[in-house]
């Protein structure tokens, strides 16, 4: 198997095994990764994989333990206190359900408070609601301004959120049960005793566990990296269905992505890594193993377009099955693998017969090779994390970039809080962020209750309900346009069910409604955290149930469309409130996220130039580059639309997001491979802190355009600077370390260009840095020498790099009469030439499983520029593009069917014909 803790792709050092292999350092690392972690698979892996952690499978336990806890107290303290059984029931399940739904922390002084305190303003309120019983007016306004008060007390943290709600739940059982004044004294011991009995049992069955609930996401990452190998090794098989594979491993590797992404928010929760060294050497371990995991899946995807000897294919399908079935202390029989995978590339290059294509196959074994040797030293030192860290420690300790929302990294809360802050600084604006969202439930409520008490006096209270599920976590109008959907399929579906169960089971059967109830509720809670419409359908399959212990079945169809009504009249009104009241639009919530992305690259690069410029610094750039991966979500979360409709799909912010996509790749290649002590040549160093405090001023730009929504700068591609940089670094010594430098350039260069086609969508004017702004490059001297050497103009720089400006200045100055002989260079020089000026075709397949026909679709190309340069259809399965010249390009995929997709384009420039195939898999 793969584990947590394995090496990146060609952008990390290899790691040696630990010296100190001894007995003690085996316990230690045992005790680290424990069997249950890095293990053989095993049946149940199926379950982590689909819920890491298994938040969502501990949710529905939670609701479990409480429900039956809850109601069974209630109905014992209704029989002692000689109360009706339905009202102990109420009160005491209420207590069980908030405890399971609104309290999940994860330590017990936490856990006891927080439950312990809800009987207090419960039993206040309903006092207060059994007095006012007789004044239907003002109870009906103490539930709005109760509802207003709940979000107005959510901005002040968990136990003020939690009064508030039970402050409004205390107010919706007083009045469904009527219960008389004299008996609140008994409904608050039946709901004190309540919250004991579940609090007990909720830390004897439901005990938090912090840190085993971070190791179930690290055997979640191992499963998923599991499911990557096995991908990779069925690509492999030349009789396997390719398609199918390729689908495999994109799904493995997204999985992995958010596996990886949800432990770095757990390591910021209290008690999941008390060590902070630990902690971060933990998150390193985990990002290079994505990233190594990652260049696996690239490589042998790039393999199947090529022809690979038997004996070849043969020695990676074998290492990359150790890969997926060695367990954790065995890792180091990677490292047999890798070199017989080497050995085999080596036949195959000294074979007499071995061509062009064969050295493409072989630069990717040994990619293969590299990386499984990686892996085997990478988790060597996971294995033996507890014996090194005191000896060895993070250079600096751990820090959370990643925010979690539900156990999943966060969605669009974190632009939204950040688009409102900034619209608020000055006057009485200061106070929008905390009364905006009371005014919303507040005037949404005061609409809702006057039609809905109308259509059912008795039920009015569904409205508001609408109103505060719509409100609660969502930020945007299609949120809640989508929750409205949820809530209405989720309404239906349960109501067939739950009529369904209830003719089956037939009334006066008081224990099996019961357990329908708490089946229905435990099963809700497990699904909510996958798709809101789940919980709806639990939900609504335990109240159908309750209603059926009062309602005949003739009116139970009734029942549940009056509910529907009200709670779709609660949800659009209260959307339309959000969308009046103090708005703020998607669009300017979407650009915030995007700015949000675009600070946290910038963030990246400022530690990348602190990085290479002072060794001793404490910085964390794989850090960095997670947090580039956590702004990503947050822009993807936002950017799709409520409904994709084949043709309308907006193809601009689709295009972008696939840019940011694409750059995040780069981002995190970036940080892994910058991640060394180097000592720059004085001039080398002024270089490249020119290149990095560009594309941090470029990037300062696009923030204040995306800010201000009027671009007043221009993006400066530096990624020419970077190539020169690259081409004296590229004499230096081979080495590991030099090699690591190389990747970094090329990856910075990516990243620019990336960006660059980013910024000219966002309205900047992309341009090559000036000359003015260096001191100018060896290359631009040697040119400008030459040019002035034969006396001619200056050749404008029309091209992608400056050193084709000096191939194009050769070609056109250089004298030859007509009679002179072509030598090969000026053959090459002349072909090239010629390529530059007519430009070269591009085409190629574009394809997808489940269209074999060819997908419908566009093709549209970016220039290093980041300017349109040219595009066309896709025409069954085939695009053909014409007039690219030599240089990096982007090509965006826009299909009917499928999300957008960048990939990028390298024409070279001594093509012997002006053709390019480059085939495109959705």
């Amino acid at each position: 198997m793969i584990s947590p803790g394995t090496a990146p792709s060609d952008t990390t050092p290899e790691l040696a095994p630990p010296t100190n292999a001894s007995a003690p350092a085996a316990v230690a690392a045992r005790a680290v990764a424990p069997g249950r972690v890095g293990g053989p698979p095993r049946w149940w892996d199926w379950v982590l994989a689909a819920d890491p952690g298994l938040g969502q499978l501990q949710a529905g336990w939670r609701t479990l333990v409480a429900m039956v806890t809850s109601l069974a107290v209630g109905y014992g303290m209704a029989r002692a206190l000689d109360i009706p059984a339905m009202i102990g029931m109420m009160v005491g399940g209420m207590m069980g359900l908030m405890s399971a739904f609104a309290v999940a922390e994860n330590t017990w002084q936490r856990l006891s408070r927080a439950i312990l305190w809800m009987p207090f303003p419960f039993a206040a309120i309903l006092w207060l609601a059994a007095e006012l019983h007789d004044d239907r007016g003002l109870e009906i306004s103490l539930m709005v301004v109760a509802l207003a008060l709940t979000f107005f007390l959510a901005r002040f943290g968990q136990l003020p959120l939690l009064t508030g709600m039970m402050l409004f739940n205390g107010l919706m059982v007083g009045m469904m049960a009527n219960i008389s004044p004299d008996m609140t004294g008994k409904a608050f011991a039946a709901a004190l005793v309540s919250a004991v009995a579940v609090l007990l049992t909720r830390l004897l069955l439901c005990y938090p566990m912090p840190r085993e609930d971070l190791l179930r996401t690290q055997r979640a990452f191992v499963v998923e990296a599991r499911r990557v190998a096995d991908a990779a090794v069925e690509a492999l098989d030349p009789d396997a269905d390719q398609e199918r594979a390729a689908r495999r491993m994109a799904r493995a590797l997204h999985h992995l992505n958010v596996t990886t992404v949800t432990i770095d928010g757990r390591l910021a929760q209290p008690e999941v890594a008390a060590d902070p060294d630990m902690a971060e050497l933990l998150h390193r371990h985990l990002f290079d193993a994505e990233l190594a995991l990652r260049g696996i899946g690239r490589a042998v995807q790039d393999l199947t377009r090529l022809d690979v000897p038997p004996h070849l294919r043969e020695a990676m399908a074998v290492g990359l099955v150790i890969a997926r079935d060695t367990p954790l202390g065995s890792a180091q029989g990677l490292r047999p693998a890798a070199e017989r995978i080497r050995r085999q590339a080596d036949a195959v290059l000294d074979h007499p017969g071995a061509g062009a294509g064969q050295t493409e196959t072989v630069e990717l074994a040994y990619r293969v090779a590299h990386l499984l040797d990686s892996l085997a030293g990478s988790l060597s030192h996971w294995l033996a994390l507890g014996w090194n860290t005191p000896d060895s420690p993070a250079q600096v300790p751990f820090q959370p970039t990643v925010a979690l929302e539900r156990n999943q990294p966060a969605g669009s809360a974190a632009a939204t809080q950040r688009v409102l802050a900034a619209r608020t600084e000055k006057s009485w604006r200061r106070a929008i962020p905390f009364v905006r969202a009371p005014l919303h439930a507040g005037i949404a409520a005061a609409i809702v209750c006057p039609i809905t008490d109308a259509i059912d006096p008795q039920r009015f209270y569904w409205g508001l309900v609408g109103v505060m599920i719509t409100l609660f976590g969502t930020n945007t109008t299609h949120e809640r346009l989508r929750k409205l959907g949820h809530r209405m399929a989720g309404t239906v579906v349960g109501a067939v069910l739950g009529i369904a169960l209830l003719r089956l089971l037939g009334h006066g059967h008081v224990y099996g409604t019961l357990a329908i109830i708490v089946a229905g509720l435990t099963l809700g809670a497990w699904g909510m955290q996958r798709a809101y419409a789940l919980w709806v359908v639990g939900l609504v399959v335990a109240l159908v149930q309750l209603y059926g212990l009062t309602t005949p079945y003739g009116g139970m169809d009734h029942l549940l469309g009056e509910r529907l009504l009200d709670n779709g009249l609660g949800i659009l009104v209260a959307t339309a409130c959000a969308a009046l009241i103090f708005p703020l639009s998607s669009r300017r919530i979407t650009r915030e996220a995007e700015r949000g992305y675009v600070s946290a690259v910038d963030t990246l690069v400022s530690q990348l130039a602190l990085r290479w410029e002072d060794p001793e610094a404490p910085v964390r750039l794989r850090g960095a580059a997670r947090a580039v991966d956590s702004s990503l979500f947050q822009v993807v979360s936002l950017a799709r639309p409520l409904v994709r409709m084949p043709g309308l799909r907006g193809g601009d912010a689709d295009n972008r997001t696939a840019l940011l996509t694409t750059a995040t790749g780069h981002a995190r290649a970036l940080a892994a491979a910058a991640d060394i002590d180097i000592d720059l040549a004085p001039r080398s160093a002024e270089r490249f802190a020119v290149i990095t405090s560009t594309l941090s001023r470029s990037l300062r730009a696009l923030d204040r355009s995306l800010t201000t929504g009027e671009p007043e700068e221009g993006w400066q591609r530096v990624s020419p600077l970077i190539r020169e940089l690259k081409a004296d670094m590229d004499k230096a010594p081979p080495g590991p370390r030099a090699s690591r430098v190389r990747t970094t350039l090329r990856e910075l260069a990516a990243l620019d260009e990336t960006l660059a086609g980013y910024a000219e969508r966002c309205g900047l004017t992309v341009h090559d840095i000036s000359a003015e702004d260096t001191t100018g490059s060896p290359m631009e001297r040697r040119t400008q020498a030459l040019v002035a050497q034969w006396a001619l103009p200056p050749v404008p720089r029309d091209k992608d790099t400056p050193g084709d400006a000096a191939r194009t200045a050769t070609a056109t100055a250089a004298p030859r009469t007509d009679t002179a002989p072509v030598t090969g260079t000026a053959s090459a020089v002349a072909k090239s030439s010629a390529v530059a000026r007519c430009g070269v075709t591009v085409t190629g397949a574009v394809g997808c499983a489940a269209h074999p026909e060819g997908c419908a679709g566009w093709v549209t190309v970016i220039d290093a520029r980041g300017k349109r340069v040219a595009a066309g259809p896709v025409r069954s399965g085939r695009y053909r593009v014409d007039g690219l010249r030599p240089g990096s390009h982007t090509l965006i995929v826009s299909a009917a069917s499928h999300a957008p997709h960048a990939e990028f384009l390298y024409v070279p420039e001594s093509r012997e014909a002006g053709q390019v195939g480059h085939d495109i898999r959705l």
